[in-house]
């Protein structure tokens, strides 16, 4: 990403809303915009090596395990306006798991790219059952949109829920059934 092309390509764009590009508080926009967005797309430049490391343990548990509201931000490749909510993932580990602190590095490797909810769910379920090769794996994100609050209908207490559920989740009611009440637990 070339910040300096982003940098110009902002300030042509403040000059087309009619503003001046060079008053005050503007001068440093285009600079600060850059870095924004080169934080909020990272996940891009992110591969699982380094986003998982050397953090797969051999264990020989076979219980769920799960992590709930792992917050995430993204930005809606529609309107290019954040949406934001919370992660539930839950997996049952054949001989691997994983440091808890990794899942939530995956949740943030997809959700820091141009996104679409329902893509964003099937990635970080994916990415879990490719790395682990579990029993099986469940991810739900329930999430706002300001893309759809703050424009257009304007729904400002409207929730997006998806989910994608692989394995023993997809195929074996009762591991399905036991990830939706865990999840839902103490709401």
């Amino acid at each position: 990403m070339n910040k300096k092309n982003i940098e110009k390509l902002i300030k042509e764009l403040l000059t087309e809303l009619g503003e001046n590009p060079n008053r005050e508080g503007l001068k440093k926009t285009p600079l600060r915009v850059a870095q924004m967005l080169t934080e909020l797309t990272q996940g891009y430049t992110t591969t699982r090596k380094e986003t998982i490391n050397d953090a797969i343990f051999e264990e020989k548990v076979h219980n769920m395990i799960i992590l709930k509201d792992i917050e995430m931000y993204s930005l809606c490749e529609h309107h290019l306006l954040p949406f934001f909510g919370k992660c539930h993932i839950g997996y049952i580990p054949k001989e691997h798991i994983i440091g808890v602190s990794k899942i939530a590095r995956i949740v943030d490797r997809f959700a820091k790219r141009l996104q679409v909810q329902e893509r964003l769910t099937q990635e970080i379920a994916h990415e879990l059952h490719e790395a682990l090769e579990p029993y099986g794996v469940g991810v739900i994100i329930e999430a706002q949109h300001l893309c759809m609050m703050m424009r257009g209908v304007e729904k400002q207490n409207s929730l997006m829920v998806t989910s994608a559920v692989l394995g023993s989740f997809r195929e074996d009611l009762k591991s399905r059934e036991e990830f939706l009440s865990m999840v839902n637990k103490a709401k």
